[in-house]
């Protein structure tokens, strides 16, 4: 077994063998670093095929428990490494919003990335994400907001982190069903994206800035 079998899991969706193959590299004395590319480029794959049609809804969210199960083993090899020496995202679904399968998408696909996430789940009041931000100094919060009537939540959790003293160092992304890119900036969001694989490309780029 070599790094690209380790690939091939991910795209492979196989989530029962995973862990203990990421396991037996880190005894053979693979690189953690290339580990987390080569399970990089499996959920690129993932992405790709989940762009032209070719993997599913059901697919991308099995392809990110499976990353998530394979970075749980090979995440205590990385404390160290800079890859992964970022401020945390923090991720919420917005208050009176249970949804959470686009939120858990995004947030496996920033875990391959090699990025820090704070989950706060879902029904997420505002003081909450307030928090979270102060105890992190999280540069970047994405939320999600699936029905139309949550989505006035945005303005409000923005409201929260400006009174907070904290919405000039943080900028906030946005993804769900009702929104846009006009409706993401009415709603006082910095970004929107339509899916969690445009959503990780924006935040990369938010966390430059």
């Amino acid at each position: 077994m070599d790094l690209t079998d380790v690939t091939n899991m991910i795209i492979e969706l196989d989530i029962d063998n995973v862990a203990s193959a990421v396991q037996e590299q880190i005894d053979a004395g693979a690189k953690p670093q290339d580990l987390l590319k080569a399970l990089t480029i499996g959920m690129e794959e993932v992405g790709r095929r989940y762009e032209n049609d070719e993997y599913f809804l059901a697919e991308l969210v099995l392809a990110g428990d499976t990353m998530k199960t394979a970075f749980e083993i090979l995440k205590p090899h990385l404390k160290s490494d800079a890859a992964i020496d970022k401020s945390p995202i923090v991720a919420a679904t917005v208050k009176g919003d249970n949804h959470d399968i686009g939120k858990n998408i995004l947030i496996s696909m920033l875990v391959s990335a090699g990025l820090e996430v704070v989950d706060l789940g879902t029904d997420c009041p505002p003081e909450k994400i307030v928090e979270a931000v102060r105890e992190t100094n999280a540069k970047v919060v994405a939320l999600s907001a699936l029905l139309t009537m949550t989505m006035r939540e945005i303005a409000t959790v923005e409201k929260a982190l400006r009174e907070a003293g904290l919405r000039d160092s943080v900028k906030i992304i946005v993804g769900g069903a009702p929104l846009s890119m006009e409706l993401a900036k009415e709603l006082g969001a910095d970004d929107y994206s339509p899916d969690a694989i445009d959503g990780v490309k924006r935040i990369k780029v938010l966390l430059e800035k």
